[in-house]
């Protein structure tokens, strides 16, 4: 039988180094390689076999990733801040990183994170720069709002972004200077085209033949709109990666981060390790919830009497992330996993 080769690889965006070792620690070979395709290939076909490698997550890994993982027996993903807690050391460079990982490989000890399916990740790029064109047009509308008060013009609030309003109002307008319309026109012009193609990604992403079943099945939970629903399917990518409830919350970043020594225990208001993108879109959700279900409606008023505004938006927060566990894992509309639950009772 073949004994197996670990290969610890430290990815930087210009450069890769790697550590080759044996099952016995001794090291094989090491070195450093360009961050290229070509480069990567040619590195690839020089590995014994048979082989298996480990990796920091990156914004670096996902091509490396999908470059290696047919040739290698098995390719492992480590969890950034867990591996720095295993690998902490006085010295430190590319080198010691490479061969620190390929031991956490070696000895079982590597802090595996989850890897989605190439398909999944790239209609996650496309939902991310969704988010930023919808940042990129608040700001360009805050910047209408603003040039008009630095010219001292009157305006109405509500309307300001209505094509008639507007329109209307730099049309006639005497507070408006000359030299101020252009800027308008074009800050306007933009809101227009980043509006138009923030709707065609949001469409384009719904209509996905590896998507629209599972979107339209999350639609069914109330208050969870495209947006929410998409954001779900994207981020977590496979459901079953949760093996309960508690630790789909965490990762959305829903719950309190905890220190505890002896006797005392900290706890702070909400964890910084978790999925931003799920927590801010879980959290706008659960604001808009009360108004499209009774049940969440009466749990916002309960936790509200009980503490505040932001822990009953929270509290109804995991209770939405309960639902798209649900939902998800049964693969059963919202309305029916309701009848079922009550005919059982």
């Amino acid at each position: 039988m073949q004994s197996m080769y670990y290969v610890g690889l430290d990815v930087h965006k210009k450069t890769i180094s790697y550590c080759v070792k044996e099952g016995s620690g001794r090291i094989h070979s090491e070195g450093k390689i360009a961050s290229t395709r070509l480069d990567l290939d040619r590195w690839r076909s020089t590995l014994p076999q048979p082989w298996t490698a480990a990796m920091e997550a990156t914004i670096f890994t996902g091509w490396i990733y999908d470059a290696l993982v047919p040739y290698a027996t098995e390719l492992k993903v480590a969890h950034p801040l867990m591996l720095r807690a295993i690998a902490a050391a006085k010295k430190k460079n590319d080198r010691i990183d490479a061969s620190k990982i390929a031991d956490c490989l070696r000895c079982n000890f590597l802090p595996e994170c989850y890897m989605a399916s190439p398909e999944i990740r790239e209609r996650r790029r496309t939902l991310r720069y969704r988010n930023l064109l919808v940042r990129q047009l608040v700001q360009m509308k805050n910047k209408i709002a603003v040039l008009l008060m630095e010219a001292g013009v009157s305006y109405n609030k509500q309307k300001l972004h209505k094509a008639g309003y507007f329109a209307e109002l730099i049309g006639t307008s005497p507070d408006i200077q000359d030299g101020l319309r252009p800027l308008l026109r074009l800050c306007r012009e933009t809101v227009v085209r980043l509006g138009k193609t923030e709707s065609a990604l949001v469409r384009s992403l719904q209509r996905d033949p590896l998507l629209q079943e599972r979107i339209e099945r999350l639609m069914t939970i109330p208050a969870v709109g495209p947006i929410t629903a998409l954001t779900w399917a994207l981020e977590v990518g496979d459901v079953a990666r949760f093996s309960s409830i508690k630790k789909a919350i965490s990762y959305c970043g829903l719950c309190a981060a905890e220190k505890s020594s002896a006797e005392t225990v900290k706890r702070s208001p909400l964890s910084k390790q978790r999925n931003r993108h799920l927590q801010t879109t879980l959290i706008e959700a659960a604001k808009m919830a009360p108004r499209n279900s009774p049940a969440l409606a009466m749990l916002y008023e309960t936790e509200k009497q009980k503490h505040n505004a932001n822990r009953a938006t929270l509290a109804v927060a995991r209770k939405l992330v309960t639902y798209l566990v649900a939902v998800d894992r049964r693969q059963t509309d919202f309305l029916l996993i309701e009848k079922q639950t009550c005919t059982a009772a």
